[in-house]
């Protein structure tokens, strides 16, 4: 009995004229698995990324906060040590997180509504939700 490919299993392997010889880590190449979706687990972990709400401040609050900020201004020669908390919104999407930052005071900015410490941080007062330190402990 005769088989398929009897004729020419004996035969020598074909060499192109024409074409050179793909090394055999460029062959594997051809067959490695690829990512269809492109970008597709970058966007999963992006949707799954949790932010906070921003919380809205009663008017008892705000006045709280605008007298802290009143007494730093006025002991500002003496660099308070504050620790703020703020609201910093998300730029990809809806919500935030609660930053809180420990540092001396260099100046609050009335026309730009921020609080720029020492360190160049700069805080958007509307965003500030708490302020502490030792200098309201005396008060």
């Amino acid at each position: 009995m005769t088989k398929a490919y009897d004729d020419i299993i004996n035969l020598p392997h074909h060499v192109s004229a024409t074409h050179p010889h793909m090394p055999a880590i460029d062959r594997a190449a051809q067959f490695s698995p690829f990512a269809a979706l492109t970008g597709y687990d970058s966007a999963i972990k992006e949707t799954a990324r949790l932010t906070d709400e921003r919380v809205e401040l009663d008017e008892y609050m705000k006045d709280v906060l605008s007298d802290r900020l009143q007494i730093i201004t006025d002991q500002l020669k003496e660099y308070p040590e504050i620790s703020v908390t703020y609201f910093q919104p998300d730029e990809k999407k809806n919500g935030g997180d609660y930053v809180t930052v420990i540092g001396t005071v260099k100046k609050i900015d009335e026309y730009e509504r921020v609080v720029v410490m020492t360190d160049g941080t700069r805080i958007p007062i509307d965003e500030v939700i708490s302020i502490e330190g030792q200098i309201f402990e005396t008060m």
